[in-house]
């Protein structure tokens, strides 16, 4: 299955505000992340939206998990970030054999158990101990992340 940019990165920014129980700027996400701070700004309304941070501006302000979130299943976080879609659109354009196919039923079937297999995984287990600093080293620009190889080298 194939999730959108946008959901790859809200999941990318769950997973560093969960890291670290400490409020973060969208500059700061955006910074980490590699990515413009237009489009992390965007990122935090949407999980803002779904009630998966909470944010709050001004000095001391920032973006921070709102209470619950660690605990959800992220196959459930998924699917609030994807909607309803499906993975083919059946409709636009309209497929001359979607009245006898069964490959959409088929699909739907696929991202169904892509879902239940996330949904056995909750987003605290993506950031308890030790991947904080795996997590906090991913998101340093390549150069500054030296692999230990290197380091001992």
């Amino acid at each position: 299955m194939y999730l959108t940019q946008s959901t790859d990165l809200a999941l990318r920014a769950l997973m560093l505000l969960g890291a670290r129980d400490e409020r973060r700027s969208a500059a700061d996400l955006a910074d980490r992340l590699g990515v413009a701070p237009q489009h992390m700004a965007k990122i935090v309304q949407r999980l803002r939206g779904h009630g998966f941070v909470k944010t709050s501006r001004g000095r001391g302000g920032g973006v921070v998990l709102a209470s619950g979130t660690p605990d959800l299943p992220v196959g459930e976080i998924v699917r609030a970030l994807e909607g309803p879609g499906e993975a083919v659109d059946c409709d636009h354009p309209p497929c001359p054999l979607r009245g006898g196919c069964r490959l959409r039923g088929a699909l739907r079937t696929a991202q169904e158990a892509f879902l239940a297999s996330l949904n056995r995984v909750r987003l605290r287990d993506l950031v308890t101990d030790p991947p904080e600093p795996v997590l906090l080293s991913l998101a340093l620009p390549v150069h500054a992340a030296a692999s230990p190889a290197q380091e001992g080298a």
